[in-house]
């Protein structure tokens, strides 16, 4: 009896630690506090992100050197883009590339031609940023046509 025991408390203690592993790259209780969009504008202007990105709805100030084609970024899409999403973008602009723009146009060698700005942001630049895009995306259902077969 006493080994029993023993057996089902090693066996849930294991189950135990292994589970707080599985879980400690969870978003999870992961939250950045609030932001301010209007900061948010005067710091994606001020790293010069308008240089390869439009946003729908924003006037952003002409930049000299800029030629198309620009990443557009807002406007009509099929689904929510989360806060976390747009903070992956930016820490890590190579995680999900941009669809619908020729591939020479965005990367460089599979990467993308985004700089990485993770040394020279703050934190609470990334989250006004961030604070600032989230808005300009327009959630729309997109309407399908069902074939019903015999």
């Amino acid at each position: 009896m006493k080994r029993l025991f023993s057996a089902i408390l090693l066996v849930a203690s294991f189950l135990t630690l292994s589970a707080c592993e599985a879980d400690r790259m969870s978003e999870k209780g992961f939250s950045l506090p609030a932001g301010n969009a209007m900061s948010g504008k005067e710091a994606f202007i001020y790293m010069h992100c308008h240089e390869c990105h439009t946003i729908v709805g924003e006037e952003l100030p002409a930049l000299v050197r800029s030629e198309p084609p620009f990443v557009q970024l807002g406007g009509k899409v099929t689904r929510v883009k989360t806060y976390g999403e747009l903070v992956t973008a930016i820490i890590n602009p190579s995680h999900k590339l941009a669809k619908g723009y020729p591939l020479d146009v965005i990367t460089n060698d599979g990467q993308t031609k985004m700089p990485v700005y993770n040394g020279y942001m703050t934190v609470q630049e990334l989250i006004d940023i961030v604070t600032f895009l989230q808005p300009h995306y327009d959630v729309f259902v997109p309407q399908y046509e069902y074939r019903i077969y015999p």
